[in-house]
């Protein structure tokens, strides 16, 4: 697993509305692996945080996530 399989996950997200709604509902982080999951992506925890750059947008997730994955 990459940074790479997440920016694909997040870029899915976007063009996905469905996708996307699921995304931004999401509160936990195992919340966020079980649905990048039953997507076709798996995700590696290690690879979300610094000093890998964010792949996600703050609009893309809940505020809980955006302040754990993007220290906003």
């Amino acid at each position: 697993m990459s940074v790479k399989t997440i920016a694909a996950f997040s870029a899915k997200a976007r063009t996905d509305a469905a996708l996307g709604e699921q995304l931004k509902a999401c509160q936990k982080l195992k919340e966020l692996f079980s649905l990048a999951r039953d997507n076709g992506f798996e995700l590696d925890e290690d690879s979300l945080y610094p000093p890998n750059e964010p792949q996600f947008t703050a609009d893309q997730l809940s505020e809980r996530l955006v302040k754990a994955l993007l220290r906003a």
